[in-house]
C-alpha cells in the first residue's frame, strides 16, 4: 500500500511531466495540446535493456534491465551531476547509451593529459563518463573523453533501478536531489517481476 504522501508526490511528478510535455508539443507546433490527456496517459518510466562493460559495476558487464524515468527537455534543473542517464549516442542518434553525468554547463574541464587545453562547458552542454574505472579513458571507455561534450537535449531519461539478474537488483545511485525527486515514482511504478520478464540475459 502506497502512503498518501508518496502518492501526492507521485501525482505532482505526473503533473509536472504533463505540463512539460504539453509545452514542448506546443513549441513544436502541435495544435491540440491537452495537459490532462498527457497526465492520464502511460507511465513516467519505461524498461530499457543495455549491455557492455562501460557502466560496471553499476550495471553488470553482461547487461542489465533498467527502469528509466522519462525526461522532457532536460536541463541542469532536471538532471544533476552524479545522475546515471540514458542518452542518444552523439555519433549515432539511433542508438542509446547509458553514462553518468559528470559536469554541466559552466563547469571548467581540466584534463590529466597536459596536451589537452582546459575549457568551459557552454550552455546546454554536459560531460558524461563511464563508471568502469578499469577501462582506458580514450581507448575503451566510450564517453565524453572520446566524443567530447554532449547536448543536454540528447538525454532522454534517468536510470532509477537496475536488474542485473533475478537475484541481483536494486536502485541506482544518482545525486541526492534526483533520488529524492524519483523516490515516489520508483515506489509507485517499480515492478521487478515485469523487469525479470523483460530481462535478456
Amino acid at each position: 500500500m502506497v502512503a498518501l504522501t508518496t502518492l501526492a508526490r507521485y501525482i505532482a511528478s505526473r503533473m509536472e511531466y504533463s505540463v512539460n510535455l504539453s509545452f514542448k508539443n506546443f513549441q513544436q507546433g502541435v495544435k491540440d495540446v491537452d495537459v490532462w490527456k498527457n497526465f492520464f496517459q502511460g507511465k513516467l518510466t519505461y524498461v530499457h535493456w543495455t549491455k557492455g562493460e562501460e557502466m560496471a559495476p553499476t550495471i553488470g558487464p553482461q547487461g542489465g534491465t533498467l527502469l528509466v524515468r522519462r525526461l522532457i527537455s532536460p536541463d541542469s534543473s532536471r538532471v544533476d551531476v552524479g545522475d546515471v542517464v540514458v542518452l542518444k549516442d552523439p555519433e549515432n542518434s539511433d542508438n542509446l547509451i547509458v553514462r553518468r553525468l559528470a559536469a554541466v554547463e559552466g563547469y571548467e574541464m581540466v584534463s590529466k593529459d597536459e596536451k589537452d587545453e582546459p575549457f568551459v562547458l557552454d550552455d546546454d552542454e554536459c560531460w558524461v563518463v563511464a563508471d568502469n574505472e578499469n577501462m582506458k579513458p580514450k581507448q575503451e571507455a566510450y564517453d565524453s573523453r572520446t566524443f567530447g561534450p554532449v547536448s543536454m537535449s540528447n538525454i532522454v531519461g534517468r536510470v532509477l533501478y537496475c536488474l542485473r539478474n533475478a537475484v541481483d537488483h536494486g536502485p541506482v545511485n544518482n545525486s541526492e536531489t534526483s533520488m529524492r525527486k524519483d523516490s515516489a515514482i520508483l515506489e509507485v511504478e517499480l515492478d521487478v517481476d515485469e523487469m525479470v520478464k523483460n530481462h535478456k540475459a
